[in-house]
């Protein structure tokens, strides 16, 4: 568990690291295009534990979501649950959005990588 969390908050060297990129950023030689360059990908990894952190929250959200789901459609099949009950979630389910909602989250964070895949191929 700790594990996880020092990759999800990094160190106190992706702070350290994006003050150097923020002075390398700053250049008037003629390496400035290259340096530029450099000082881009090293900031996409300083990022890094930051897009690990988005992953987890994507998936225990979906996680839950899908659990909620999942509950609700086997409790009405089973009779376990009241299906008023479960016509009233789907109202309240429908005027707020949270499918479009639920896509719109799982496509932000999981379709960007897709995306970048997809067209590498």
């Amino acid at each position: 568990m700790i594990g996880i969390l020092a990759k999800i908050l990094g160190s106190g060297d992706v702070i350290k690291k994006g003050l150097e990129l923020i002075d390398d950023m700053h250049t008037s030689t003629e390496e400035e295009i290259k340096a530029k360059n450099d000082a881009k990908i090293a900031l996409l990894a300083a990022y890094a534990p930051f897009k690990l952190a988005q992953r987890y929250l994507a998936i225990m959200f979906s996680g839950v979501f899908v659990f909620i789901m999942l509950n609700g459609v086997l409790g009405a099949l089973y009779g376990i649950i009241d299906m008023n009950n479960v016509n009233e979630a789907k109202a309240f389910a429908n005027e707020m959005w949270l499918g479009e909602i639920m896509l719109a989250i799982v496509g932000f964070y999981f379709g960007g990588g897709l995306f970048e895949s997809a067209r590498k191929k």
